[in-house]
């Protein structure tokens, strides 16, 4: 997708056509789901504050950039 190019992960997700984007949400949604939250910030502060959240939400990532999107991932401190 990248020609090998590097790109930021925001970059490439904002750049996906709709029906990859709701692919992507549908399996992130499957952890979402059983969490009481009303709002976007409630739910950024329950995912921050739970490390085992953020390491699914961030496997169903990696899994859907590796996978569908056959990108290589580079971590940078």
């Amino acid at each position: 997708m990248t020609s090998g190019q590097f790109r930021p992960v925001p970059q490439i997700l904002s750049e996906l056509p709709p029906a990859e984007q709701q692919k992507l949400y549908d399996e992130a949604i499957v952890i979402l789901r059983n969490l009481d939250w009303t709002d976007i910030v409630q739910l950024t502060a329950l995912v921050m504050g739970n490390a085992s959240l953020q390491q699914k939400l961030l496997g169903v990532l990696m899994n859907y950039l590796s996978k569908e999107l056959r990108a290589e991932i580079q971590y940078r401190e």
